[in-house]
C-alpha cells in the first residue's frame, strides 16, 4: 500500500499546453539558507530541514523548494503540512531553520520529469519566462525550482518543476 505524500496545495487558474498558472494557498514553510553552488544546495539545506520535521514528528510533504538569492545563495524550503500555522509548530533547535508565512500568491509553473540539473533548470525557466512574455503576464519574483521526489528515485521517474510567481490573476 503505497501512502501519499501531501503536497503544496494550489487551484489551477488555468493550463496551457505545457504550463499551468495556479493559485497557491497559503501555507508555512521551514527554510534554511545556504551558501553553496547550485548542485550541492539542496543537498545541504535538506539535512536541517529533514532534521527539524523527523525531531518534531512532523510529516514529510512535497516538494522541497529550491530558491536563488544570488549566484552561490539559495534558500531551500519545505512546506509545512495544511493546517500548521507558526504558533503551532515548535521552534526549531538549529538556529538555521527558519519559520515563516508563505501567502496565497499566483504563479506559473512548468513541469518536467528527469534529474534538476541547473541546464534543464535554466531551459525550462526561460520557456516559462518565455511564455509569460507573450501572454502578456508579469512575473514578481525570482523563480523556484519544486522537487517532488527522493534522491534515489531513478531519473526518468522524477517530477520537477519550475515555478514562477506572477502578478494577481483576479477571481480571488
Amino acid at each position: 500500500m503505497k501512502i501519499m505524500t501531501e503536497r503544496w496545495k494550489y487551484d489551477v487558474i488555468k493550463k496551457f499546453d505545457n504550463c499551468e498558472l495556479r493559485k497557491f494557498h497559503a501555507s508555512v514553510f521551514a527554510d534554511v539558507t545556504v551558501q553553496s553552488p547550485y548542485s550541492a544546495a539542496g543537498s545541504i539545506g535538506f539535512r536541517p530541514l529533514v532534521t527539524y520535521i523527523s525531531q518534531n514528528q512532523i510529516e514529510m510533504t512535497a516538494p522541497v523548494l529550491q530558491e536563488r538569492i544570488d549566484e552561490e545563495s539559495w534558500i531551500i524550503s519545505f512546506v509545512m503540512p495544511e493546517g500548521k500555522s507558526i504558533s503551532s509548530l515548535p521552534l526549531a533547535k538549529n538556529s538555521t531553520v527558519i519559520l515563516r508565512e508563505e501567502p496565497e500568491h499566483f504563479a506559473a509553473v512548468i513541469s518536467f520529469k528527469g534529474f534538476s540539473s541547473w541546464n534543464t533548470v535554466k531551459e525550462k525557466e526561460d520557456e516559462l519566462r518565455e511564455f509569460l512574455a507573450q501572454e502578456k503576464i508579469k512575473s514578481i519574483g525570482p523563480s523556484r525550482i519544486a522537487r517532488f521526489d527522493p534522491p534515489w528515485m531513478p531519473g526518468f521517474l522524477r517530477h520537477n518543476e519550475v515555478v514562477i510567481p506572477i502578478e494577481n490573476m483576479g477571481g480571488d
